[in-house]
């Protein structure tokens, strides 16, 4: 039997209060969702605005359609490196079209019961994967965040190092001036005020800097204005041929939603002791990424820190994730020019950081201590995403981790659990 949305349950016996508690959830929420957003799109090479357009579709869908209470749906780092290969190698218009094809894979799996299935997935790829692509996204930044300006900006890490190592003489001192000091603000504000909107408060500080020191890049000397509201939807090409050519790109896109959502739902669980119905949960995925294909956005999926965010503020049902994507949109309808004053060292600064605790250092001095074999697939998986691509990593690691779990438990990578933390 197909599995309700959560919101169908959630809203009976729904009051006021709750009601009050989940609209202050949504904007505490939608807070941090517009820079991080911003930030995405940017590292993605796409324009600005189409990740605050996934923001608002993917953000109303997953939260009216999916399997958990309090999960938060959008654009996500761990996407970065995904969505600049596929514009780098078919273009945006590429890119729409296997967001497209990536919704109706998770739609049928939804339909098919896999939710379950995700949990054959060794953590420690996951974590492999992570890592690197938390790598990949840090090293990005490094440009925007020192002002440098290299003669060529190759995407591959192993190559764009000694590209901006060539560059170091181009060095800004204001630009890194500015991204120093809303790195510091970013990471003092989450631990002095944890409850205010510091992410705002630091990008604000930081972007007020740059009006005052000379020289620092913004949004708008860049990308001109966002847009301040919707495209009008349209569908993608998807002719035979084309399907075929960006169907590799499309496995990858839904699987990453499939695994990013479900790992956000099952540490919400933890957060707010519930259980989420993972079928549910892929059909929604599914059903975002079809609409924010047809608005011209980009893949969306579960966000951990956003819906962390969403828990912490007191967010209990679906109710608080709309009224997070409505104040996106509304902010892009009336503030949109303000954005345009957004530093380019500030934004890269936002994702260091985000990068920075996407990898979980706190976790690394234990994955020593889970077995040869554990450690074997993440460094595998690790190394692969940083030096190959992600397909080849991801694919490379499931294979690899089913061969070793058949040498039973003793060997370390036999676990599917889950992370509680990530």
């Amino acid at each position: 039997m197909f599995q309700q949305p959560k919101i169908v349950t959630t809203l009976q016996g729904y009051d006021g209060l709750q009601l009050r508690a989940d609209i202050l959830a949504g904007i505490t929420v939608a807070m941090l969702a517009i820079p991080l957003s911003l930030a995405i799109a940017i590292a993605s090479g796409v324009p600005p605005g189409s990740s605050l357009v996934t923001a608002v579709v993917a953000g109303i869908l997953i939260s009216a359609l999916g399997g958990s209470r309090v999960q938060i749906g959008g654009p996500t780092g761990a996407f970065i490196v995904v969505v600049a290969g596929v514009v780098a190698t078919k273009g945006i218009d590429g890119l729409v079209a296997a967001t497209f094809l990536a919704g109706l894979l998770l739609v049928l799996a939804g339909v098919l019961r896999a939710g379950r299935l995700m949990e054959l997935v060794p953590e420690a790829v996951i974590n492999g994967f992570t890592i690197g692509i938390a790598a990949i996204i840090a090293t990005s930044q490094l440009k925007d965040l020192l002002g440098l300006h290299p003669a060529h900006d190759p995407a591959d890490l192993l190559e764009k190092v000694p590209a901006l190592w060539a560059a170091r003489g181009t060095l800004s001192p204001s630009a890194l001036f500015v991204g120093a000091t809303t790195a510091a603000l970013i990471v003092g504000l989450r631990r002095i005020a944890p409850r205010w909107p510091g992410l705002i408060v630091a990008m604000a500080l930081g972007s007020a800097l740059a009006a005052v020191v000379p020289g620092v890049e913004t949004l708008g000397d860049r990308f001109g204005a966002l847009p301040s509201g919707l495209p009008v939807p349209r569908l993608p090409d998807l002719s035979a041929g084309r399907v075929w050519d960006l169907l590799p790109s499309a496995l990858v896109i839904a699987f990453l939603a499939g695994i990013e959502s479900l790992l956000s739902a099952t540490v919400a669980d933890r957060l707010i002791r519930g259980k989420h119905r993972p079928d549910a949960e892929l059909v929604a995925q599914g059903v975002a990424n079809l609409g924010s294909a047809l608005f011209g956005g980009l893949p969306a999926t579960g966000a951990i820190a956003r819906t962390a965010t969403n828990v912490r503020a007191g967010g209990r049902t679906p109710v608080a994730g709309i009224v997070h994507a409505i104040v996106v949109l509304v902010v892009m309808m009336l503030a949109a020019p303000l954005a345009g004053h957004l530093a380019m060292p500030a934004l890269a600064a936002l994702l260091i950081v985000t990068a920075w605790n996407m990898s979980e250092p706190h976790k690394w001095r234990g994955y020593a201590k889970e077995g040869w074999a554990a450690l074997l697939l993440l460094v595998t998986t690790l190394v692969l995403t940083v030096a190959v691509d992600l397909t080849v990593a991801i694919g490379t690691g499931i294979v690899l981790g089913l061969a070793l779990r058949r040498l039973g438990p003793g060997s370390g990578a036999a676990s599917g659990d889950q992370p509680a933390s990530r």
